[in-house]
């Protein structure tokens, strides 16, 4: 599975309370394949995350479908440790059945 992984341009911060951090280590530390999305620093020019995720925070991640994963940080890094991204992402629809 490759994610994209939406975030601040502040790739230079690398330190455990930074929220976009975390969650990117998670991803790597996961072997998580993803690509970054580098978004605005500042909330008021996030319009396409809100578009996208209904609210202007980071870290969001989006999965090939279009769905997407925002929760606290450190939720979000705990549920990558564990394995569980799969869990948080929506099954997909399924099909309609057959016309009669």
């Amino acid at each position: 599975m490759t994610v994209r992984l939406h975030r601040c341009s502040n790739n230079w911060v690398k330190l455990s309370g930074h929220p976009c951090w975390k969650v990117q280590k998670a991803l790597d530390e996961a072997g998580v394949q993803y690509e970054v999305v580098n978004g605005p620093l500042r909330p008021g020019k996030r319009d396409d995350l809100e578009r996208l995720s209904g609210q202007r925070k980071y870290p969001v991640i989006e999965f090939e479908d279009g769905s997407v994963y925002r929760a606290e940080s450190k939720d979000m890094a705990a549920t990558i440790a564990a394995g569980q991204l799969d869990s948080v992402h929506p099954a997909p629809a399924a099909p309609p059945p057959p016309a009669a």
